[in-house]
């Protein structure tokens, strides 16, 4: 027997949904930030009403001053706390647990944020201490990646990821604060720095001369 009539009820059943009560039940489920055309697909519905739809959602829960916002992130939308109660769901969540980066992981991260693509030597040259260990941790937390090799030297260079847009509540890396300006120039302080090797192995264990505090992970 065909499946084809159920698929089609099942079909028209999502396409008869309320639409705004639809992308709420779906974005509370997401696992990252969701695109207007995959939740037009998903829906059966315009582009440009689903669109119309976030918006006057994010509108509603800006104006009814509820927990949480829905925020257009690295190129999807997303329920987000709001930042008003973030302690409050830390609280709840961490229970005493380290959940934010260290200091050297923010230092090494605002780095590749702005100087990239960059390699870690130029990293390690804007710092002042070697970053292997917290570059490796950035990597595996998915805040950045391999963006291909430095054609001079053949040094791996990184980028930031969606996923660190994601989580800095930014669009694309254009809403970056102006801060580049205050970073040294890291050519200058490095014109003797070569890294003509592979990159490392993100499952290494740190070498005995890795800064302490680029051990410590958050």
């Amino acid at each position: 027997m065909s499946e084809q009539p159920d698929q089609e009820r099942d079909e028209g059943a999502v396409a008869s949904l309320d639409l705004k009560p639809a992308l709420e039940a779906v974005l509370m489920v997401v696992d990252e930030p969701a695109t207007v055309d995959h939740l037009a697909k998903v829906l059966q519905r315009p582009r440009r009403a689903v669109a119309d739809a976030l918006r006057e959602l994010a509108d509603e829960y800006t104006v009814q001053r509820r927990g949480f916002d829905l925020r257009l992130v690295a190129g999807g939308w997303r329920f987000y706390t709001r930042p008003e109660y973030a302690a409050a769901v830390e609280g709840f969540v961490l229970d005493g647990q380290h959940a934010r980066l260290t200091q050297a992981a923010l230092e090494t991260l605002a780095v590749v944020a702005y100087r990239q693509p960059v390699s870690r030597s130029r990293v390690s040259a804007v710092r002042g201490v070697n970053c292997d260990g917290v570059m490796r941790t950035l990597l595996q937390r998915g805040l950045v990646a391999e963006a291909g090799a430095e054609p001079e030297t053949g040094a791996i260079l990184y980028r930031t990821t969606n996923y660190f847009l994601e989580r800095m509540g930014l669009r694309g890396l254009d809403e970056l604060p102006e801060l580049a300006p205050f970073l040294p120039e890291a050519d200058a302080i490095e014109a003797e720095t070569l890294e003509g090797v592979p990159s490392f192995d993100p499952d290494a264990p740190d070498t005995p001369d890795t800064h302490a505090d680029d051990k410590t992970e958050f």
